[in-house]
Formats: C-alpha cells, sequence, structure tokens
C-alpha cells in the first residue's frame, strides 16, 4: 500500500504539481515551493515514503517464497533506487531552495530558481515516479501470484 501511495504522491508532482508550477513568476514559484515541500514533510508522508522501503524489506526477509521472492527482490531494489534518488537529488535541491529564505526578501528570485534546476528535479522525479511504479507493479504481481499458487 505504501508503495503505491508514493508512485501516487511521485506522479501527481510530475504531471500536475511541478507542470503547474513551471508556468509561474519566480516569486510564485520559490514560495509556492517553499511551502509544498514544507507542508509535505508531515507523518503521512513519512510513514508512506520510509515504509514502502521497510514493508517491503521486511516482505522479502520474510521468504515469501521461490515464486514470490524475485518480485518482492525487485519491488525492493526498484524502491532503493528511489530511495537513494531522494536522498542525493531531491532533499539537496529541496533544502536549498527554503534556506534562500521568504520570498519577499530575496533580491534575485531568478537567480533561486536558476539554482534550485526546474529541469534536473523534474528529470529525476520522472525516474522516481516510473521505478515506484513498477516496483508498486511488482508487488502487486507477486500477490496475484500467490493467489494463484
Amino acid at each position: 500500500m505504501t508503495t503505491g501511495l508514493m508512485a501516487g504522491v511521485f506522479g501527481l508532482y510530475q504531471h500536475t504539481v511541478m507542470t503547474g508550477l513551471g508556468r509561474t513568476d519566480d516569486r510564485t514559484f520559490v514560495g509556492a515551493f517553499q511551502a509544498l515541500d514544507r507542508a509535505i514533510l508531515n507523518p503521512w508522508f513519512l510513514i508512506s515514503f520510509v515504509g514502502a522501503l521497510l514493508f517491503t524489506a521486511v516482505s522479502a526477509f520474510l521468504n515469501p517464497g521461490r515464486h514470490l521472492l524475485p518480485w518482492v527482490l525487485a519491488a525492493l531494489v526498484l524502491y532503493v533506487v528511489v530511495f537513494a534518488i531522494t536522498v542525493s537529488v531531491h532533499v539537496p535541491l529541496n533544502d536549498a531552495i527554503k534556506a534562500a529564505g521568504d520570498p519577499d526578501r530575496i533580491a534575485d528570485l531568478g537567480a533561486v530558481r536558476a539554482a534550485f534546476d526546474e529541469a534536473r528535479w523534474t528529470t529525476w522525479n520522472l525516474v522516481r515516479t516510473l521505478a515506484t511504479t513498477a516496483a508498486f507493479g511488482c508487488l502487486c504481481w507477486a500477490l496475484v501470484a500467490r493467489g494463484q499458487h
């Protein structure tokens, strides 16, 4: 369930949030992104984000059987990639734009936005979206295979 929730979160950011923000002026982009990033750091998101990794790892560790283990391990590997991308790409970019401060006090909002690098953020978010969706698909298929066995 948590892996599916994360696929939805990343997908929504990809095709809606970042697309919408990309069409705004610099002040709106910086202020809105800062507000969104502060809002998403909440227990529901963190339980889903970390839970997807932990629950999949526990599922693999509990040895679901030879016919299911490859699917669970594939999901785990895919989500480990997502976790690594988030920590190495998205968290630093998100933290940097928040560290720029209050948009009303930023002298050069265009420079802050450019330093954020929307293209890099969205490219790697697309990778996260596809990998998390594939991981969710692997876990769903493991459930189907379990039901058939």
